[in-house]
């Protein structure tokens, strides 16, 4: 069984119930089971902070994922702001680009990388495959 910790540090409204379902389904398909995950919300102003810290990076990003260590699978770290900015960009629902941005975390902490051309469409073509698959 896997527990999955969820913090809301924004003022957004959330469904946390189907967040947490996105998560348990994705962890159930990819077996990965006994593994505590942490998934974080956080603004702005906090992403910027945490971006620019532990990438080097100017600015706010749609999601940090922070792999874990034995029973941890690790923390994923989210910005509401800048995924309702990417879904008017992308033309999608802001729960859906929410679910897809979550389950490319869950991909990175499964051992995913999309720093090459390659990787990033590994990840893209696996990650819209499990969103239609779960949605």
């Amino acid at each position: 069984m896997n527990e999955i910790g969820i913090n809301n540090k924004t003022k957004s409204r959330l469904n946390l119930k189907v967040i947490r379902q996105v998560a348990e389904k994705f962890l159930r398909i990819n077996k990965i089971n006994n593994k505590v995950l942490s998934i974080a919300f956080v603004g702005d102003k906090e992403m910027r902070r945490l971006n620019n810290k532990y990438r080097g990076k100017i600015g706010p990003t749609d999601i940090l994922s922070f792999a874990g260590e034995d029973d941890f699978l690790g923390e994923i770290i989210m910005d509401c702001a800048q995924i309702k900015r990417q879904a008017k960009v992308f033309k999608n629902k802001t729960d859906d680009e929410l679910y897809f941005i979550l389950i490319h975390g869950l991909l990175h902490l499964s051992g995913y990388d999309d720093e090459t051309k390659k990787g990033k469409k590994e990840m893209e073509e696996i990650g819209n495959k499990f969103f239609k698959k779960i949605l």
